[in-house]
């Protein structure tokens, strides 16, 4: 049984201003580099992890790169891990998007299947814990496929939950 620690990423100045992302390759800002130190720290103080995966989008590989470095566990970037394409969304704040029609974006259904089969696959080459830095549409999916709620998924906020086959179950 394979245990994963789903992550979002740390704050982006995108975040901040409420502009959707997708796969705009936004850094973290200051703040959301401050997260990613805490959550290092807060995980260095439990049971060890045996690898760091992530989203291969800036800001959720460097909230990965602080918590491996400081973890000394190898990272590996995982291009499915990548947010949802948000389309003619992206870079826009929700009181922009009044001009955009209808979702131009990748259709959720395809973003959860291409997520959980990532996820799948992480679980299926490790038996131990493994921490998965993704996004915020990302870990919904995963939540949706689990039949788990949240109410909301903060920066550097962690979801735990144990897969065994294809079976994702939230970790109580």
């Amino acid at each position: 049984m394979t245990t994963l620690l789903l992550v979002r990423h740390g704050e982006t100045d995108w975040n901040a201003d409420g502009r959707w992302q997708g796969h705009a390759d936004v850094p973290l800002n200051e703040r959301g580099r401050a997260q990613a130190q805490a959550l290092a720290e807060q995980l260095a103080a439990e049971e060890p992890l045996d690898v760091v995966y992530s989203s291969d989008l800036a800001r959720a590989r460097e909230t990965a790169e602080i918590v491996a470095r400081r973890l000394g566990v190898e990272l590996v970037l995982e291009r499915d891990l990548r947010e949802i394409d948000v389309g003619s969304r992206e870079g826009r704040t929700w009181s922009e998007i009044d001009d955009v029609p209808e979702w131009d974006g990748e259709p959720h259904e395809a973003h959860g299947v291409r997520v959980v089969s990532a996820l799948l696959r992480i679980a299926r080459a490790h038996d131990g814990r493994v921490l998965v830095v993704t996004h915020g549409g990302s870990v919904r999916r995963v939540l949706e496929h689990a039949e788990a709620e949240s109410d909301s998924i903060g920066n550097c906020s962690v979801w735990a939950c144990t897969v065994e086959g294809d079976v994702v179950r939230p970790l109580a």
